[in-house]
């Protein structure tokens, strides 16, 4: 197959047949919804419920942060009650039957509805605990706690979760067994919210704790890991599997790992709250996450995700290696509100990964430059994904202080990927598409005002609007924008939006309340302290080495894991030692905020490389392996934030503006060697010199930026006059 453009004498007449055959649109079904494997998928009656659910969950949030706020924790407890009703209704447990003749047997349904009557008795006997506190009771009797309640309440949630994982039903049945696990999830939040809206909230950590408590948080833990399973994988929850054996295990351990120990009912009496599962993950997940979420299915449901792609494509579409440009900034604008990078890699890399095949792209390459273009959405301001809302939360500092020191950062990175993919193009003699394969620039400028509902959101928050207003205004105007767009949202497509936002957050809160989870036990048995200790020593050696040791920390703590809980987990243990170290703050969480995010493209676990190279038809080692050469300038940039702060935005403008344009040149630098292209090939010599360039530019001293530009002239001048301005060698590539 020859990917040479072709040239033609009569140019008049293709011109003309081209023009005729310009599509309306490139980029159909970006915004559809991606249905999961494991997705139930209902008609009839069971459809309306569950779509009725997954509005008034949606509703439920948008009231409460608006207009009729709830008490904290009863607000979180909430919160996640009504994913775990949602998740389990929705996701199976067990791989779908191919018809109702390869389902489970009768006896396994029989065994779930008789586990049903257990659950259904836990969840009344939380009526009957209420009615006894709130007439005067101070405390419930502990056999009614113990016998009436946590045993069976214990003995249900375990035998569902097992009986699920072997029912099998066709796609379109519900699974009595996870109606078991609804109930449980009912009874667990039941007893919280009966529990901590009395005086016994203070007693949470303690010995005088209820037993209630300790078995509410249990049951309520096993069908939060139930759930991250089923929408996350076995990653999250093995670590926190390894977490929770360290709390029994710790006492046990030699050296800084050792610990006195807590008691099984004293350290879950304790973990179900703001200390937990309770604590900032959930806290952002229930507030700034969901409502990103509604906004980003508003966007969905209005279609402006086909827009932002076929903008892309009329923008970028004809440059050199076309496609895979696209992919940067439609991966950047979408991963930016989509939240997970595998998610991203899904949505846009179905329609951009087969299209750089077809202009020249290796397999592999096509599936590694969507994925780190999809991982780099996380760290697009303003939204940043969810890790922005999250470190606003942990640090105390303002989201738009966060959202001004990311810009420099993201620029660098995705200036890093356009430019390997360019290099890459060049050396291979690449195409751009043809002028009637992408949609139309000037057609696509007149719908320019579908950003509007992102811009309104820059300036709202900008302008001193908390996140929660300025999100909620930006939903608004969606809907409203759309009303001028082909692509109208009536009441019908308001509740799509809803329901989509729904069904959508199920993963993303079942994610954060297991990294609630692991940060519980990091803050109740003071590991994260005594590793900080370990930093310290460290860096009493060399602050670089540890450096390394925090990133190399922070990317094995994120291998497997959605963003949200790999900076979660990593900003409790990794962070805090940094910051001891004599590191600000903000540098601190950026740093290990960033080596979360690339942990989806490290091998040998890397999410949305798999991702991608499900699409490609690549292997996935390979491709996480060229996705992490893609995206090599993010494993060197956070080291720059330590040694050049400016690069976060600290320091004068005149320094800011020399910092960022020094390290974009060092940014090209290091994307020619990579490639092994810059005007021409550049040989093994060169690529050392470059690195050194790059490295010395990235840096972002004085003498050092004055070294690297002499190198970048130097280099600059050689290849001019070696290969011209480059086009030469590319045709003969």
């Amino acid at each position: 197959m020859s990917h040479k453009t072709d040239q033609e004498p009569n140019g008049l007449k293709d011109d003309a047949h081209a023009a005729s055959a310009i599509p309306e649109s490139i980029a159909d079904g970006v915004d559809d919804d991606v249905v999961e494997s494991n997705r139930r998928l209902f008609t009839g009656w069971q459809f309306l419920l569950f779509a009725a659910l997954a509005i008034v969950y949606s509703s439920f949030h948008l009231i409460s942060l608006n207009v009729y706020p709830m008490e904290t924790w009863s607000f979180r407890i909430v919160h996640i009650a009504g994913a775990l009703v949602l998740g389990y209704g929705l996701f199976s447990g067990a791989r779908f039957a191919d018809d109702d003749h390869q389902a489970s047997g009768a006896w396994i349904k029989w065994a779930s509805y008789a586990l049903l009557i257990p659950a259904a008795y836990t969840l009344a006997q939380v009526f009957v605990m209420y009615q006894t506190l709130s007439g005067g009771a101070m405390r419930i009797d502990p056999n009614i706690e113990n016998w009436h309640y946590g045993y069976p309440l214990m003995a249900t949630t375990a035998g569902a979760i097992v009986l699920s994982w072997f029912y099998r039903q066709a796609r379109h049945r519900f699974n009595p067994a996870d109606l078991v696990l609804m109930v449980c999830a009912l009874a667990s939040a039941g007893y919280l919210l009966v529990a901590y809206n009395t005086n016994i909230r203070m007693s949470t950590g303690t010995s005088f704790a209820p037993s209630g408590i300790s078995w509410a948080a249990i049951a309520g833990s096993l069908l939060i890991l139930e759930l991250t399973r089923r929408v996350a994988g076995l990653a999250l929850v093995v670590i926190s599997a390894v977490f929770l054996t360290y709390v029994f295990a710790g006492p046990y351990l030699p050296g800084f790992l050792g610990y006195p120990g807590l008691s099984l009912q004293r350290f879950f009496s304790q973990v179900y709250t703001d200390a937990g599962i309770l604590g900032p993950t959930t806290a952002v997940s229930s507030t700034y996450i969901i409502l990103f979420i509604i906004f980003a299915a508003f966007l969905q449901a209005s279609k402006v995700g086909d827009y932002f792609v076929n903008f892309a494509f009329a923008a970028a579409g004809r440059a050199r290696g076309g496609p895979a440009k696209v992919a940067i900034f439609a991966s950047g604008l979408m991963g930016m509100i989509n939240g997970t990078s595998a998610g991203n890699v899904v949505s846009t890399g179905s329609l951009t990964i087969p299209l750089m095949k077809k202009v020249g792209y290796p397999a592999r390459s096509a599936g590694a430059i969507e994925a780190a273009a999809s991982t780099g959405g996380q760290i697009m301001p303003p939204i940043m994904g969810a890790g922005a809302f999250i470190m606003a939360e942990v640090t105390g500092i303002p989201y738009t202080e966060i959202a001004i020191a990311a810009v420099i950062p993201a620029i660098l990175y995705f200036a890093s990927i356009y430019f390997m993919v360019d290099f890459e193009a060049a050396r291979k003699g690449m195409r751009g598409m043809r002028k009637d394969e992408i949609p139309l620039f000037s057609r696509l400028v007149k719908q320019v005002y579908l950003f509007a509902p992102i811009i309104i959101l820059i300036v709202a928050l900008f302008m001193g609007y908390s996140v929660i207003r300025a999100g909620t205004l930006a939903t608004a105007s969606a809907a409203v924008v759309s009303w001028i767009s082909p692509n109208k949202m009536g009441l019908r497509a308001i509740l799509k939006a809803l329901q989509i936002a729904g069904t959508m957050s199920i993963q993303i809160i079942a994610v954060c309340a297991c990294a609630g989870l692991i940060v519980g036990v990091i803050s109740l048995t003071g590991v994260g302290a005594r590793f900080s200790s370990l930093l310290l020593g460290l860096a009493g050696v060399s602050q670089l080495l540890a450096l390394v040791f925090a990133m190399l920390i922070s990317i094995l703590l994120g291998m497997g894991m959605p963003t949200t809980a790999a900076y979660a987990v990593a900003a409790s243990v990794v962070a805090p030692g940094l910051i001891n170290i004599g590191i600000e703050p903000l540098i601190a969480h950026f740093f290990v905020f960033y080596f979360a995010v690339v942990s989806a493209i490290t091998p040998p676990v890397a999410l949305a490389s798999y991702a991608a190279a499900g699409i490609s038809g690549d292997n996935p080692m390979g491709t996480s392996v060229a996705s992490f050469k893609i995206g090599l300038a993010a494993f060197i940039v956070p080291f720059m934030f330590f040694y050049s702060p400016a690069m976060l935005m600290e320091g004068s403008p005149m320094q800011i503006l020399r910092v960022g344009l020094t390290a974009t040149l060092g940014i090209v630098l290091l994307s020619g060697m990579v490639q092994k292209w810059f005007f021409g090939p550049v040989n093994t010599v060169q690529r050392v010199v470059m690195l050194v360039g790059a490295l010395f530019l990235i840096y972002g001293g004085i003498y050092t930026d004055i070294a690297g530009l002499a190198i970048g002239i130097v280099l600059f001048m050689m290849q001019r006059k070696a290969h011209g301005g480059g086009s030469k060698a590319a045709q003969a590539g």
